[in-house]
């Protein structure tokens, strides 16, 4: 957690940390949302109570420095904390913080939780008691659509804004103010609008990715002993701005979900792709392992049902040898289930037993199937062994529930379709 000034620029910080927006007017971009004077004037106007807020939007687009100028605007105490790394300890010594300024007679606190959408329910609930007592203004930012990742008793005490990515000519706007701004390059360079805009192009929406090529393309430039930041410049940094892997931040979320969705789709050479770049970015080969076996379980399923025997060995593989060795095996079962046949019918089937289960659906056990039959039961187990068949027709939910399993017609789920079939006309028929 920390609290401190909102603008101060320890020695040593990064461009795009040293050009965060003080105020409104510096901040570029979501004009439709900063021109709602109703939101902006239940920050500025001591005699309100201005709203929770929950950003959303993708990396970049401003949600912290949103929060801080909000904290500035209404002159309240600034409180961060990180979602990832923080605990319901850190979040009560916040709560004790804007309780003592309330004591103190100023305003609650603003706590900003970044990446809210990492706190678990129980983390979520615990702000639930402050918002609604107004003892804290809480401003949640996320990159995962709130809808999912947050819980609606949250959501419904909350103003959710949407924060789109950036357009170029915002980043423009940003660049241009970082080369002349004294907290950036102080004029010790220059750019043409075409390399800005040369700049904007691969930033996508992201003004901490478009400073950062900026300042890591000037860095270059200078040590050329020049001051014109050219195209050949930026081009020459991109692969040191942009192959980067975060593997606790968005781009583990983001390049994992790409990997899976890859694979799900049968593209081969894009799932080699991202399983690539989580390679050369250090991820956890555990980790692309373990989704692996999810996959083969829940994608792959029945279609295929050595996938997840494969996945598992895989598993267990680079356990024991770990890197670089393991990028192979991982490689052979990347390759495997996304040309392997797909069925979900697993995944279904057990979801909607599940969901009959906790709708209260749970009939009576058959006093003959249960682990120690009644006496009086009229009716004795059927051993199936003991049967011509090996099939029993014994009644074995006490009422029918179902059915949960629908086999689909792809790999091996073809000959389990034709074996249920003949299962379940056996069972249909009366009599032994």
């Amino acid at each position: 957690m920390n609290s401190f000034g909102l603008f101060d620029f320890p020695v040593g910080q990064p461009l795009a940390a040293r050009m965060r927006p003080r105020n409104i007017a510096e901040i570029e971009g979501h004009h439709e949302m900063l021109k709602d004077s109703v939101l902006l004037e239940s920050f500025a106007n001591e005699s309100s109570t201005p709203p929770s807020l929950i950003l959303y939007g993708p990396p970049g687009t401003g949600k912290t420095t949103l929060a801080r100028v909000l904290a500035s605007l209404a002159s309240r105490r600034f409180i961060e904390i990180t979602a990832i790394n923080s605990s319901i300890a850190e979040l009560r010594e916040s709560f004790a913080i804007s309780a003592e300024e309330v004591a103190n007679g100023h305003s609650p606190a603003l706590v900003f939780i970044d990446e809210i959408h990492r706190f678990t329910k129980v983390q979520q609930d615990a702000i639930l008691k402050q918002v609604e007592e107004g003892s804290i203004t809480l401003v949640g930012a996320t990159t995962e659509n709130p809808r999912f990742s947050l819980t609606p008793a949250l959501l419904s005490r909350s103003f959710l804004l949407h924060l789109e990515p950036l357009s170029e000519s915002d980043l423009v706007a940003i660049l241009s103010r970082a080369i002349a701004d004294e907290r950036g390059l102080e004029s010790r360079f220059q750019a043409s609008v075409e390399t800005l805009n040369f700049i904007a192009r691969f930033a996508g929406g992201d003004a901490r990715k478009a400073l950062t090529i900026l300042e890591t393309a000037a860095l270059s430039t200078a040590k050329s002993g020049r001051i014109e930041i050219s195209e050949r410049d930026v081009a020459s940094s991109l692969q040191t701005a942009f192959v980067r892997y975060d593997d606790t931040g968005d781009q583990h979320y983001d390049v994992i979900s790409a990997y899976i969705k890859s694979i799900r789709g049968s593209d081969v050479d894009a799932a080699l792709h991202y399983l690539a770049r989580m390679i050369h970015g250090g991820e956890d080969p555990r980790f692309i392992a373990r989704r692996l076996v999810i996959l083969a379980a829940e994608d792959v399923g029945l279609a295929d049902p050595s996938a997840i025997t494969l996945a598992n060995s895989v598993l267990n593989v680079v356990s024991s040898i770990g890197m670089p060795e393991g990028r192979i095996p991982l490689a052979e079962a990347t390759i495997y289930l996304a040309l392997a046949p797909k069925s979900n019918s697993a995944y279904l089937a057990i979801n909607q037993a599940l969901a009959d289960v906790e709708d209260g659906v749970a009939p009576e056990i058959p006093l003959y199937i249960r682990s120690s039959p009644a006496e009086h039961s009229n009716e004795r187990y059927n051993y199936p062994h003991d049967l011509e068949n090996k099939i029993s027709k014994q009644e074995l939910t006490g009422e029918p529930v179902g059915p949960y399993y629908a086999p689909q017609q792809f790999g091996f789920e073809t000959q389990l379709t034709e074996r249920l079939k003949q299962i379940r006309a056996i069972r249909d028929k009366k009599g032994d």
